[in-house]
């Protein structure tokens, strides 16, 4: 079923929660790759993969530890990413930090990738993990997303 579609439906037939909370807690770092578990409402759901935290510069730098909005991006939106995503919004001298696709930092470019199951500066199962975090903000009505970032 298009996910735009299920989108629309749940909306008409699901409240939309109050709020849906994602939490990365990063707990590995090395020179090459940052990585740490997603959270969605208080359950573990993914690992998570960044580039190192290089000062918040543009393209290779995670983002700072901190808490931002987030929205579901469409394909439409993009050049690049022909599925549904999601885009942190308000990131201080950033723009276009997405969650996507993604196994290594040379895959990131500033961004956050998802994954199920981690190695040295790898997230392994990325299309699946992406596909199971929007499966999962859809069936929680898809608006109202807050991120928070902290360090181990």
């Amino acid at each position: 079923m298009n996910l735009l579609k299920k989108l629309e439906e749940l909306k008409s037939t699901k409240p939309i929660l109050s709020k849906i909370n994602l939490l990365i807690i990063r707990d590995t770092f090395t020179d090459k790759s940052t990585i740490g578990t997603l959270y969605i409402n208080g359950e573990k759901f993914c690992d998570t993969l960044e580039n190192p935290y290089l000062d918040n510069k543009r393209n290779i730098s995670c983002i700072p530890v901190g808490q931002y909005k987030v929205r579901l991006r469409l394909a439409r939106e993009s050049a690049t990413r022909d599925y549904l995503h999601l885009l942190v919004q308000d990131v201080p001298n950033r723009d276009y930090i997405l969650f996507h696709r993604g196994n290594s930092a040379k895959d990131s470019r500033g961004c956050i990738l998802v994954g199920n199951g981690r190695k040295q500066d790898i997230v392994e199962n990325s299309r699946l993990a992406m596909d199971l975090v929007i499966k999962e903000i859809l069936n929680l009505g898809g608006e109202n997303i807050s991120l928070i970032i902290k360090n181990k």
